[in-house]
Formats: structure tokens, C-alpha cells, sequence
């Protein structure tokens, strides 16, 4: 069957390819380090080292608390990250600068991952999340090398598509060693799709662990007082376009009522700066741009986030905060973030990637879910009338973030006990 995938892969190099290319129309990025996805590269971290892949921006984010941890735990260990996107590996770079060693995951091939670990000679492959290589995880079983999957989840919407093709995706997760899953209901999918329920430990979700330096918060001040401290703040984090749209059509007849009001956008994707700007504009709104500074004219109704790794310092100086990926089936991003800050949240009907998470926001009242820009903007406009309610709804939230704290050092107790055994 790996043979069969293999052909599959093969074929969809072109296709994969061209994606690349075409993404590189909008952020150049993308056509830089082709051979990295090759398993090509000349500059090689220490052998027997951690090898830690976060596939992009969300999952860096996450992993980086353990990251750390890692490095003080293991600090003669040579630990490497690989991302998939550009975004991804800024990010690194950002976070950990040159205490890592980084180069961009190999495509899935029998050769370019054979190069890849020829060249890496890990002692643990540490998957976060659900990122499932054939190949990738044959060849480190064929190595020898422990792989771990943290924060494993399997999402209600991608459960069918692995279980139809579990004929792959079985003897794959066979060969993993231990998951820490996020929850009991990803242990039972994983188990459902082929994973072996011994290797399976429920550690909860990492992102529960965020950790809110005071420094994030002195930095939100100065911002938030450039602003004007007498606006209302609606932040739409991690956007798409089907979210600006909808938030710029519940935003604009807010102005009558709300006539100082702030808008800020934080695209999820740099290439899409300027397509958001452009949306804003179309919507009759004046727009500033985050690389012009932290202050805004009055007359701004629109602020533009057009920087990478700033959204927790934004969330912090809002009023309130819409998650985006949530408007269409792209499934949500993190919700916890503007949670932890003490933030109302406001999600859309599609949260699928955070579906236990944004349940207990909801439950808890520190979330509202809205179906479509006329619910948004009532929910908006109640946020921004009754200050209590947004205070509720903030310690709510910062209650359901603590009480659900612990994840990062139960993975890491499982993390312990796989190098405790590889190394004993």
C-alpha cells in the first residue's frame, strides 16, 4: 500500500509544486528554499537531537511553550523545527532564533524523506497535532527513530476522509510510538482510524497553557492610548476574506451609533494585506495600516495589521474579538488566545478545529456564536452597550483557560518517558 501512496505522491509533485508557485504571486517567500523540500540542504543540526514539526503559524505557536521547555530539560539535545509555510518558519526564526536549527519539511517522498533524515539523524520525530506522512513516519520506524504526536486531534470533518483511506493511514499511526491526545473523543477517533489505544494517553490541549507575559500587556497600553481610550475596539484576528467581509458588513452601520469606533483587521495570511485593505476601502471605510505606527487619525475606521506574530499584543488592547476561519468551512482558529487576554469572544458557525474549546466558551459565556453578519452585528452592538457584560464574559473566559491548564506538562511527562527509554 505505501507503494501505491508512494505512486500517488509522485504524481501530485507537479500539482504541489505549482501551488508553491502560485502562492508565491502574492508572498515571494514561497518560491525561496525549494530545496529544502527536497531533503536538500547543507547545514546539519547535531545527530541524535529532537526533531519537532509544526506545520504553520498556529501550530509554532503552540508548540513553542514545549519547545522551551524541551531546551531546558534536554539542553544537550540539538533540536530542530520544521514548518510547511513561510509563515511558519518566520515565526521560528522570531520565537527561537538561532538556538534551533530550521529547514522546511520534506514532500512526502521515499527520497526527499530518506535525504531529510540522512541529513537531520534525529533521536525523536515529534509531531504536533494530526500531520500524517506515510512515508515520513516509515522511514523513521525503518530508523529506528521514536515519533511522538502532541496535541494529536482529529476533527469531526476530517474523521471520514481518514477512515476511507485508512488502508494508508492505519499501519501509519501503527508505527507511532505514543500520542498524547487533546481530548478523549480525538483518543476514540484516533483509535477508530487505525491508531493502537495502548500508545494513547489523554494530555489535554497545550494551547490551554498560554502563558500572558506582563510585558504584552504594558506593550498593549501605549497602543490602546494612541488609539483613543474613549473607542471601541472591534478586533477580527487570524481573518480570511469570507470573515472581512462579514465583519465589515455588520461594522459599517455600527459608525451611526458608534461613530468613533475602531475596526482592526489582522489577516490571517501576509499576502492578503493588501486584498483586506482593498475590502475595507470597498466598504466605504478609511483605512490605516499597522507599518505606519500604533496611532491612528481619528477619522481610521479601519486599522489594518499588515505584521506577522503581533496578533496576542492586538487582542490585548481590543474591546472585543471575533476569531476568524469561523465563517466558512475552514473551521476556526484559536480561541483561547483572546480568552486568556480576558477578551469577549465572538466566533462563527464553523469552529470545528476548536469544536470542545469553543463549546466551553459558549457554555461557560465567555464566547457568542454567530451564523452571519446580521448576528454579528447584534452581537456586536451588545458588547460595545453594556461594558458589564463584556467584563462577564472576559473573567468567564479567563476562568475556563485556567481550569483547563496542565497539558504541557502532562505531554511532556510522556515526551520524558520516550527519551528516558530511547536513550536508558
Amino acid at each position: 500500500m505505501r507503494k501505491l501512496y508512494s505512486f500517488f505522491i509522485y504524481l501530485l509533485t507537479p500539482l504541489a509544486l505549482l501551488h508553491l508557485a502560485l502562492r508565491g504571486l502574492r508572498n515571494r517567500d514561497y518560491l525561496k528554499r525549494w530545496a529544502e523540500r527536497f531533503g536538500l540542504f547543507d547545514t546539519r543540526p547535531g545527530k541524535g537531537g529532537i526533531v519537532v514539526h509544526a506545520a504553520s503559524l498556529g501550530e509554532v505557536n503552540a508548540a513553542s511553550p514545549l519547545i522551551r521547555e524541551l531546551q531546558d530539560r534536554f539542553p544537550d539535545l540539538p533540536l530542530s523545527i520544521t514548518t510547511l509555510s513561510p509563515t511558519g518558519s518566520d515565526r521560528v526564526r522570531s520565537l527561537f532564533s538561532d538556538s534551533v536549527f530550521h529547514v522546511y519539511v520534506p514532500l512526502d517522498l521515499p527520497g526527499s524523506v530518506r535525504r531529510f533524515f540522512e541529513r537531520t539523524q534525529p533521536g525523536l520525530l515529534l509531531i504536533m497535532e494530526t500531520e500524517i506522512w506515510p512515508n515520513l513516519y516509515f522511514e523513521a520506524a525503518r530508523k529506528g527513530v521514536p515519533i511522538v504526536m502532541a496535541n494529536a486531534r482529529i476533527s469531526e470533518t476530517s474523521i471520514g476522509a481518514y477512515r476511507r483511506l485508512g488502508h494508508f493511514f492505519g499501519p501509519t499511526l501503527r508505527s507511532v510510538t505514543r500520542i498524547a491526545a487533546q481530548s478523549a473523543r480525538d483518543a476514540e477517533r484516533l483509535v477508530g482510524i487505525g491508531a493502537d489505544p495502548e500508545a494513547i494517553t489523554v494530555t489535554g490541549n497545550l494551547k490551554f497553557d498560554v502563558h500572558i507575559p506582563s510585558s504584552l500587556l504594558e506593550q498593549a497600553e501605549p497602543i490602546r492610548l494612541a488609539w483613543g481610550m474613549d473607542r471601541l475596539v472591534l478586533l477580527a484576528g487570524s481573518t480570511h476574506e469570507s470573515d472581512e467581509t462579514a465583519v465589515l458588513k455588520a461594522f459599517k452601520p455600527m459608525l451611526a451609533e458608534f461613530p468613533a469606533a475602531l475596526l482592526v483587521i489582522v489577516p490571517r495570511h501576509p499576502e492578503r494585506f493588501g486584498r483586506s485593505a482593498q475590502l475595507a476601502r470597498s466598504a466605504g471605510l478609511q483605512v490605516s495600516f499597522r507599518s505606519e505606527g500604533i496611532s491612528c487619525p481619528r477619522d481610521t475606521q479601519c486599522f489594518i495589521v499588515d505584521s506577522m506574530g503581533e496578533l496576542m499584543l492586538f487582542y490585548a488592547a481590543c474591546d472585543v474579538a471575533f476569531v476568524g476561519g469561523s465563517m466558512e468551512r475552514i473551521g476556526g482558529h484559536n480561541v483561547l488566545e483572546p480568552a486568556a487576554l480576558g477578551k469577549p469572544v465572538i466566533v462563527g458557525p464553523h469552529t470545528f478545529n476548536f469544536q470542545d474549546i469553543a463549546r466551553q466558551l459558549i457554555d461557560r459565556h465567555a464566547a457568542l456564536q454567530i451564523q452571519d453578519s446580521s448576528d454579528l452585528e447584534q452581537a456586536t452592538r451588545r458588547l460595545f452597550n453594556e461594558p458589564e457584560l463584556r467584563d462577564r464574559m472576559g473573567r468567564a473566559g479567563i476562568e475556563l483557560v485556567k481550569s483547563g491548564q496542565g497539558a504541557l506538562e502532562r505531554t511532556l511527562e510522556v515526551i520524558e518517558s520516550v527519551i528516558t527509554r530511547a536513550t536508558g
